[in-house]
């Protein structure tokens, strides 16, 4: 996967789409206001938990997602706190895992944050995945981690004043699944061979028993396969071909769009590998992707451009007229005076509620 992907995806998207009437790929009915369509895919205006509610069970292949996080701080696009946090999305969880069919998967983006006042993590996270297993009923198919080398080095007081913690840089994604055998391919995200392997199949290489207890036969020097296998984790040394993306791009085509016409950017996106490594691991062209907290809709993005159904929803109206500019043929959002465009960000603001996206 190219970490250019975003661009070329988009790209692709333009010299493809048609934007007429909504597409007869998507075919399932939502009860709630269409904003826009593609040729895949369709972008609602809505609460998600009421649009989930209308959705039929068994229904969805995948749910990829990055809710908003439980920060001691609130974002404009609205977060819950700590201590609601798992009660917030529950909820959501559980009419996730009605509307996926038996072998569907539901990947969740989280983040970790800190105890208010102290230099301590919270752990609500991992309380988070124990109810989403032990009370919503989903299994824990793999645990990933994406390492985001452009987070700010928060909470300053411990990591810049005081000098006592390290930079986090890692967020958590949970690959969840309705039942234990989610439909998945790890042939679809291959990696290319490192320089080191290609030595080592060039060489060749002897049977031998590690100390550890572990066979190493010859075969496995063998590039026969198409690609080595992707981690899921991060090693004492970063391996460069882990989820190894930020997620501040200041000139991809939607940033640059919305800077032009003053509308407001989405402040949380999460980069475009970390859809198209999950869409491409767990689904096949024409699956149904829903992303209920859709944002700026780079998951849309990136199920279109795969070949694949989608439906986004995104509470936040202004996110959801922006996130047009990731496709091309949607009718545009007005471009606004800059004046104009802060006064009205600072009224979204002022009442925003919790729920909104944290978004892709």
């Amino acid at each position: 996967m190219s970490d250019r992907f975003c661009e070329d995806a988009l790209m692709t998207v333009q010299g493809r789409l048609s934007f007429s009437p909504p597409s007869p790929h998507t075919v399932l009915p939502v009860d709630a206001p269409l904003s826009y369509s593609t040729r895949y895919g369709r972008m609602y205006c809505a609460d998600s938990l009421a649009a989930l509610r209308s959705l039929p069970d068994d229904s969805v292949n995948l749910v990829v997602t990055s809710p908003p996080y439980a920060l001691h701080f609130k974002k404009e696009y609205g977060n819950a706190n700590q201590a609601e946090y798992i009660e917030w999305i529950l909820p959501f969880a559980q009419e996730i895992r009605r509307v996926l069919r038996p072998d569907g998967s539901f990947v969740l983006n989280v983040g970790g944050a800190w105890t208010p006042g102290a230099p301590v993590r919270s752990i609500y996270t991992y309380k988070l995945l124990v109810a989403l297993v032990e009370t919503v009923g989903l299994h824990l198919a793999q645990d990933f981690f994406w390492y985001n080398p452009a987070k700010m080095p928060v909470p300053a007081e411990w990591v810049t004043v005081r000098r006592i913690r390290v930079k986090d840089s890692v967020e958590f994604v949970w690959w969840l699944s309705k039942t234990e055998w989610p439909k998945a391919s790890n042939r679809a995200v291959l990696r290319p061979y490192s320089a080191d392997m290609m030595r080592l199949a060039a060489r060749g290489l002897r049977s031998t028993k590690r100390p550890a207890g572990h066979v190493v036969r010859s075969s496995f020097a063998s590039v026969d396969s198409g690609g080595s296998i992707p981690p899921n984790v991060l090693d004492d040394e970063v391996p460069s071909d882990l989820m190894r993306f930020g997620n501040n791009a200041a000139n991809d085509p939607y940033t640059r769009r919305c800077k032009e016409a003053g509308i407001k950017i989405h402040p949380a996106r999460f980069p475009a590998i970390l859809p198209e490594f999950f869409i491409k691991l767990l689904t096949e062209p024409d699956d149904l992707i829903i992303d209920p907290f859709a944002g700026s809709n780079t998951t849309g993005m990136v199920a279109e451009a795969l070949e694949r159904r989608w439906i986004s929803f995104e509470l936040d109206r202004d996110y959801v007229e922006a996130s047009k500019f990731r496709f091309d043929g949607v009718e545009s959002p007005p471009t606004k005076k800059p004046a104009e465009a802060k006064a009205k960000n600072a009224r979204s603001a002022a009442t925003r509620r919790a729920g909104s996206s944290r978004g892709g």
